[in-house]
């Protein structure tokens, strides 16, 4: 048992494609808790490249480890991220939150450049958040997904993409979810 005390981590919000309004469970946890949204420059079209180095920006700001919790796009961010970064060390797990399906033939124009799924394993830890009535991802390429990242995964029903609309409010479940996630991996 070692007598080094634990550092807390930070706790890293990203947000996906047109960033988390007021009523995503996303912008509460930044307001009750005090998580930090990783900001990116361009929500409406969102280049891949430059959101992983917006993440690697902000994770070398501070030496304390992080906690990633990702909605939506920002799941394929921590993926792309993490299979090209030398720092992936800094993060001691991830939360990802309803991963769309990027290769879908009616995804989005401006997500185009999201293709293809990164599906390296990741080198930390994760649970992922799925719902079975996704609009953006069929029940099966989720669970590919988060096969091939490594992820334990987690059924949450039927709760749509996971988002305001989805009428979680503060979502104490996966505040609850991402507490037993860092725990886990203190």
């Amino acid at each position: 048992m070692s007598s080094t005390p634990r550092s807390n981590p930070r706790i890293l919000l990203l947000p996906g494609w047109q960033n988390s309004g007021a009523a995503h469970w996303q912008s509460r946890w930044e307001a009750l808790h005090g998580d930090r949204r990783v900001e990116q420059s361009d929500w409406d079209w969102p280049r891949r490249g430059d959101w992983m180095a917006r993440l690697e920006d902000v994770l070398l700001e501070d030496e304390a480890p992080a906690v990633l919790v990702a909605h939506s796009l920002g799941c394929h961010l921590v993926a792309a991220w993490a299979a090209h970064s030398g720092n992936a060390a800094r993060v001691r797990a991830a939360l990802l939150v309803a991963p769309p399906d990027s290769e879908r033939e009616d995804f989005p124009p401006p997500l185009a450049g999201w293709r293809p799924i990164v599906r390296q394993r990741l080198p930390f830890p994760a649970v992922a958040v799925t719902s079975r009535d996704d609009l953006y991802c069929d029940p099966a390429r989720a669970a590919g997904m988060v096969a091939d990242w490594g992820a334990t995964p987690h059924d949450i029903g039927a709760r749509g993409h996971v988002n305001a609309e989805s009428g979680l409010g503060d979502w104490p479940a996966g505040r609850a979810l991402l507490q037993a996630l860092i725990d886990a991996h203190a």
